[in-house]
């Protein structure tokens, strides 16, 4: 089935009859060829012609395979990706017309809001499923292009770049002496770019001015929020493909900034860390860094959260540091690790109806994830006390599911425990919590009988990234 959508996209899309003056590599959507007064001449595939290289019928198939892969909610007009393919099999002719002749209009983004950790909401930004698949088309092309001028130590949504990297970044710069931090904090980046800013830097580089158009009308095309538009003067809405480029590339002014004054950082998207020998000048740092980001790139610093600091204890990405025997160490922040006991909590709800099969799945996958994303701290001890602390909730759950005293009588003498003592325990008046806790559930209900039955075990996840 999978096969036979991708092919009848390339019908859509790419390989409609060819007419004699079309280019070999550009079938159908869009003609790469010029009339002259002599001869047809090829179009090249080069800044000033973006809007070709967009509109390749390969480039929007590898657009329309990301858009299906990433799925995600519908926009405003409610289309969900299912309903894509049909969309364009009917519409393809008309939209790539608009793309080209400059009458595109994107629709208004539909306004969500996403709670974070400080209780404040995250905005995000859902396009409609097509605008979702012009702007990926867009993004695959413009990425080549703008790769090659960021800088090494930008980390975030890159190609082959991730929170990882940028930890290890930031250790090898403490490594070699730079123990104080400037925590830089912009105030609701992507909610305040300056249009004006981001266009005049889009335009040193895309020379193709319907791409920088198209871009701009997508920056201004609004944000429906409770049934009400809402225009969008600045800000790159959260939520698209094209956003995560566009913060990048408004961002690597200042890191071209940083390179210039030689301060060593590392930044992963609008979170960055800049780097001194000395408080003195770390706070020298904060005040030049700060004027530069208000002044030259219209962007607001928060002053508050904007912080000098030895490098031990600073959180990032969901880590924090100490220096150990002059080496920089990684370990949990306790922020994250607060998160993680409390969602271990609801995932080990007593009363949340889950089954044995359900409740082993969920916890698997957390805690998969969690230790995947953890594993560069050093977090043995922490993780053995929250496995023990873990084992007691299961525990708890596991006798609240025998339910009646009858039940939990017959499953401790199935456990091995004699008659009595069977009777004993399972006609027992102790809450769940301190039950959980009893001799007869640590034998019975073990350690290693819960890892034989699935459970997951904080510390052996730990140990597969570690083996030694």
């Amino acid at each position: 089935m999978k096969a036979r959508m991708q092919k009848t996209l390339s019908d859509v899309i790419g390989h409609p009859q060819r007419n004699r003056t079309e280019s070999e590599r550009y079938e159908g959507v869009q003609t790469f060829m010029w009339m002259t007064e002599d001869n047809i001449v090829e179009v090249p595939f080069d800044k000033e012609h973006l809007l070709e290289a967009i509109l390749d019928p390969s480039n929007l198939n590898r657009a329309y395979k990301s858009v299906m892969m990433n799925k995600g909610c519908g926009g405003i007009d409610g289309m969900p990706c299912e309903h894509l393919l049909p969309w364009l099999l009917a519409n393809k002719e008309t939209l790539t017309r608009s793309l080209q002749d400059g009458s595109y209009r994107p629709n208004p983004v539909r306004r969500v809001e996403i709670p974070k950790d400080n209780g404040k909401m995250r905005l995000l930004g859902i396009p409609t499923v097509v605008d979702r698949l012009v702007q990926q088309a867009i993004n695959q092309v413009l990425t080549p292009i703008y790769e090659k001028q960021f800088s090494h130590w930008s980390f975030g949504f890159r190609p082959g770049k991730g929170c990882h990297d940028a930890l290890r970044g930031a250790q090898r710069i403490v490594d070699e002496g730079y123990k104080y931090v400037v925590d830089l904090d912009l105030e609701r980046f992507f909610d305040t770019v300056c249009h004006s800013r981001l266009i005049e830097i889009l335009g040193r580089t895309i020379k193709d001015g319907r791409v920088v158009s198209l871009i701009h009308k997508y920056l201004r095309s609004g944000v429906i929020s409770h049934g009400l538009f809402e225009s969008s003067d600045e800000g790159t809405p959260q939520g698209g493909p094209l956003s995560p480029l566009l913060s990048n590339i408004m961002l690597n002014e200042l890191d071209k900034e940083l390179i210039r004054r030689r301060h060593p950082f590392v930044r992963y998207a609008d979170d960055a860390l800049i780097f001194c020998k000395s408080k003195r000048a770390a706070e020298r740092v904060r005040e030049t860094i700060t004027a530069f980001v208000e002044k030259k790139l219209h962007l607001k610093v928060n002053k508050e959260k904007t912080v000098v600091s030895y490098v031990g204890g600073v959180k990032y990405l969901g880590y924090s540091f100490y220096v150990q025997k002059g080496r920089c160490q990684l370990c949990v922040h306790p922020k994250s690790k607060s998160k993680m006991k409390s969602a271990l909590k609801d995932l080990t709800r007593r009363s949340n109806g889950w089954g044995y099969d359900k409740r082993k799945r969920k916890l698997s996958e957390y805690v998969r994830g969690w230790v995947g994303y953890y594993h560069l701290a050093n977090m043995k001890r922490f993780l053995e006390e929250t496995d023990e602390w873990l084992r007691r909730r299961i525990r708890m759950c596991i006798w609240k599911a025998w339910k009646n005293p009858k039940t939990k009588v017959a499953n401790l003498i199935k456990c091995g425990v004699e008659k009595h003592q069977a009777y004993m325990w399972g006609n027992t008046r102790l809450g769940y919590w301190r039950i959980s806790r009893s001799p007869i559930l640590l034998s019975t209900i073990s350690n290693g009988n819960l890892k034989k039955q699935g459970y997951p075990c904080l510390l052996d996840s730990y140990l597969e990234w570690h083996p030694n």
